[in-house]
C-alpha cells in the first residue's frame, strides 16, 4: 500500500505556520518570585506578534514538585501556583487567539511525577487498583531487575520501594516514575488529560519523548536494553491522533521522537499502512551537525528522502529549552545570523525558541546555582531580558538563573529599536515567508554543489512562485550566480543591499534569500 499524500483540501495551518517555544519559568515574571508565569507570556503576546510568528508552544505549565522543571506532572488538568491558574490560562489562550496566535501545549505522557496521585496509589501496597499503572518489579533491594541506565541522572533506570518492597522503572529522575501504557486504563486516564485542555481550546502539543510510551513489559531481562517497543507506541499514536482528528479546528500533535535516524522518525509521521499519527516530528540530527556545507547537504537531501517516502510534512528547531543557543554552538552573532535564514527557508514547518531572534548567547551559571538534574541546560534556559533596566522588564532582582550574556544592550527593547538587529532580521525573513507561497509551501529542489562553502536551493510552487536561499558557510567572499535570473535581494543576514539586485557574490557567513 502506498502512503495518501499530504492532507488534500485546505492547507492545515501548521504546514504554513511558524511556532515559537517559550519556557515559562525563563520568559518574564510579574509577582516577584523571580519565576517566569503566564501573565508574563500574556504581557507580551504583542512581541510574538510584532516577530510574525504564529503560534507558541509552552514548555510545561502543570502542578510540579520541579524536580525536573515541569517534566514531572503532578496532575495533568490543572496549573502550577507559580505560573498562574486556571483563569490565568484561560485568559492566555483567549488573549492569543485574539492575536491569530495558536496555543500548543507541552503534554508529558511517558512519565509523572512520584508525587502525583495515582503514582501515590500505585506504591501505597500490592494489591491498589492503580498498581499496574506503573511499572514495577519485583526482587531484593540489593539488586536492580536490569542493568538499565536512566537517561538522567547517570545511574540505573529502577528505585526501590521499601513500603511494597519493589522495583519501579522510571527513563529519567526517579522522581519521574514511567506510566504503564499498556494498561488500557492508563491510555484511556491519559487521553482524558488531552481532552480537558481541547475542551480548553488549546490547538495541539507537543509531545514529550512520545516514542517512548509503548512498552513491551516481557522484555524486562538481560536480554533487551529496554522495554520500548515501536509497534505498541505506534498503536498508541493512532488513536491520539484519533482523539485529536475528532475535534475541529487542525488540533495537532507534534512529537519528540528523540532519535538520531530521520528514517526512524519519519516512521511517526504523517499516514501509514495503518493510519496517521504524529502530524509533526522534529528531527535532532541538526542540532549536532557541523556548520559546514556539507553536512547540512547531505542531512537535508536524507530528511527530505526518508519524509517524502512517508509523505510527511517537515519540522525544524535548531534551538530549544534542551541544547545550548545557536550563537553559543556557532561561536558568532553571524553565523547566528545565517541559522536563522537556513531554519525559515526550508521546507516544512519551523520552530523559534524564545531568545533566538534577540541573538542570546546561553548564561554563565556558576556551579552554586545550578538548577538542571541533567546538568547542561541551565545556560540556554536564562532568563529572556526584555529591556535595558535593571530588572529587564521582570519583578524580581533575583530571577531563577543568572541573566545571559549582555542583557544592557541584548535585549528585546533595544534591538527593536536598532533596524540593523538580528530581531529585525527574524522580522523581515518571517513577513518574506509569509508573502511567498514558495517560502511557505513550496517544493524544494537543491542547486549543484558548484563550491563547497556555498549551500543553496529553490523554492517553487507549481504557481509559478519562487525563490532562492543560499548560505556562505565560508570563511571568505564566494561567487554565486543561480541561474534563471535576474534575481532582486529580498533578504540578506548583513541587512545591506535589501531591495535591489543582487550582485552574485555572498559574504563570509552570509546567508540570503532572492526573488525574480
Amino acid at each position: 500500500m502506498t502512503d495518501p499524500p499530504l492532507p488534500a483540501g485546505p492547507r492545515p495551518w501548521w504546514m504554513d505556520a511558524v511556532i515559537y517555544q517559550i519556557y515559562p519559568r525563563s520568559f518574564c515574571d510579574t509577582s516577584g518570585t523571580g519565576v517566569g508565569d503566564l501573565d508574563g507570556v500574556r504581557r507580551h503576546l504583542d512581541h510574538l506578534v510584532w516577530l510574525g510568528v504564529d503560534g507558541l508552544w509552552l514548555s510545561p505549565i502543570f502542578p510540579s514538585p520541579m524536580a525536573d522543571h515541569g517534566y514531572d506532572v503532578s496532575d495533568y488538568c490543572d496549573v502550577e501556583p507559580l505560573f498562574g491558574d486556571m483563569g490565568t490560562v484561560d485568559a492566555l489562550i483567549a488573549e492569543a487567539h485574539e492575536r491569530d496566535l495558536r496555543v500548543l501545549l507541552d503534554w508529558v505522557p511517558n512519565h509523572s511525577s512520584d508525587q502525583h496521585p495515582w503514582f501515590l496509589e500505585s506504591r501505597s501496597s500490592r494489591d491498589n487498583p492503580k498498581r499496574d499503572w506503573y511499572i514495577w518489579v519485583d526482587g531484593t533491594p540489593d539488586q536492580p531487575p536490569t542493568k538499565w541506565k536512566a537517561m538522567f541522572p547517570v545511574g540505573p533506570a529502577w528505585t526501590w520501594d521499601e513500603t511494597t518492597r519493589a522495583w519501579y522503572h522510571h527513563r529519567f529522575t526517579p522522581q519521574q516514575p514511567d506510566l504503564n501504557w499498556s494498561n488500557p486504563e492508563v491510555e484511556a486516564a491519559m487521553l482524558d488529560t488531552l481532552r480537558f485542555w481541547l475542551d480548553r481550546g488549546i490547538d495541539g502539543f507537543r509531545m514529550d519523548v512520545i516514542h517512548m510510551i509503548g512498552k513491551d513489559l516481557s522484555r524486562i531481562g538481560p536480554d533487551y536494553a529496554d522495554a520500548t517497543d515501536p509497534a505498541r507506541t505506534h498503536a498508541h499514536l493512532r488513536r491520539i491522533r484519533a482523539l485529536l482528528d475528532s475535534y475541529d479546528g487542525d488540533r495537532i500533535a507534534v512529537g519528540e521522537v528523540y532519535i538520531l535516524d530521520i528514517d526512524e522518525v519519519a516512521g511517526y509521521i504523517g499516514t501509514g499502512p495503518e493510519g496517521p499519527e504524529l502530524h509533526l516530528g522534529f528531527d535532532f540530527v541538526p542540532h549536532y551537525l557541523e556548520w559546514a556545507a556539507e553536512p547540512w547537504r547531505t542531512h537535508l537531501a536524507q530528511a527530505e528522502a526518508a519524509l517524502g517516502r512517508r509523505q510527511a510534512w517537515p519540522t525544524w528547531a535548531l534551538g530549544s529549552h534542551d541544547i545550548v543557543r545557536i550563537r553559543s554552538r556557532l561561536g558568532s552573532e553571524a553565523k547566528a545570523r545565517a541559522a536563522a535564514v537556513l531554519l525559515l527557508g526550508l521546507r516544512g514547518t519551523p520552530f523559534l525558541y524564545a531568545g533566538e531572534e534577540l541573538g542570546l548567547e546561553d548564561a554563565v551559571v556558576p556551579p552554586e546555582l545550578r538548577q538542571d538534574p541533567a546538568g547542561s541546560r541551565d545556560g540556554c534556559r536564562a532568563p529572556i531580558p526584555w529591556d535595558a533596566t535593571p530588572l529587564h522588564g521582570w519583578t524580581s532582582t533575583t530571577p531563577w538563573l543568572p541573566w545571559p550574556p549582555e542583557p544592557d544592550v541584548r535585549n528585546a527593547a533595544s534591538l527593536r529599536d536598532d533596524p540593523a538587529s538580528i530581531a529585525h532580521l527574524y522580522r523581515r525573513l518571517l513577513a518574506t515567508r509569509r508573502d511567498s507561497p514558495a517560502l511557505r509551501g513550496g517544493d524544494v529542489t537543491f542547486l549543484p554543489a558548484d563550491d563547497t562553502d556555498v549551500l543553496a536551493w529553490e523554492r517553487h510552487t507549481v504557481d509559478g512562485d519562487r525563490c532562492i536561499v543560499a548560505l556562505n558557510f565560508g570563511s571568505t567572499t564566494r561567487a554565486f550566480a543561480p541561474a534563471g535570473g535576474p534575481w532582486t535581494l529580498a533578504v540578506s543576514t548583513t541587512g545591506t543591499g535589501e531591495a535591489t539586485a543582487f550582485t552574485g557574490s555572498l559574504a563570509p557567513d552570509e546567508a540570503v534569500v532572492l526573488r525574480p
